[in-house]
């Protein structure tokens, strides 16, 4: 098992997720509503769906929405998973459409701890801003670079908005890069 103590915050990383996360906050509802539709369009078109469990988040404040993502693949047939964080370590735990979810911290709705772990093969990860060589920053706390790391060789793929992208995240050895980055413009292979 990884480590469950944060990497010490970067001041440059700090900046940047501020930054983007403003840039995204700034973005009208009506068109985030639009683009998700496109990233759901685009993500769906990869050609990685082919097993599961995959993973996902429950959208907070602005980000992009995964859940029309996680319905269809559930009306294929793949088994799916949120994450929960449970004593400083983020793990995957059974759920599908419609089922219920209570809180789990941080803002995030999660599975109940009555559901079962499930180790995912595909995470569909959150970001508050990326580079085109599938490095992201996310939120401070290392949780998914720790869970990415413990799921090796498990397929990750961020979805964004475009404005989301900097043109370079400065990598620490704690990051772990994404194959795929979509957003409603395009997909980008990064793996």
């Amino acid at each position: 098992m990884t480590d469950a103590v944060s990497p010490i915050p970067s001041p440059r990383k700090a900046a940047l997720r501020a930054e983007a996360l403003a840039r995204r906050d700034a973005l009208e509802l009506d068109d985030r509503l639009i683009w998700d539709e496109a990233i759901v369009a685009r993500a769906l078109a990869l050609p990685v769906f082919k097993e599961g469990p995959v993973s996902a988040y429950w959208p907070m404040r602005s980000e992009a929405d995964p859940r029309p993502i996680l319905e269809a693949l559930h009306e294929r047939g793949l088994p799916l998973c949120l994450p929960a964080i449970v004593e400083k370590r983020m793990l995957f735990r059974r759920w599908a459409p419609w089922e219920p979810i209570v809180p789990g911290g941080f803002g995030t709705l999660v599975p109940g701890p009555e559901e079962p772990e499930v180790r995912p093969a595909i995470l569909i990860v959150p970001l508050a801003a990326f580079d085109r060589r599938g490095y992201r920053i996310g939120y401070g706390k290392g949780y998914y670079d720790r869970a990415i790391a413990e799921l090796e060789p498990a397929l990750t793929i961020g979805i964004a908005y475009a404005a989301q992208e900097i043109a370079e995240v400065p990598a620490e050895a704690h990051d772990r890069r994404l194959d795929w980055v979509v957003t409603q413009d395009e997909a980008i292979c990064c793996g």
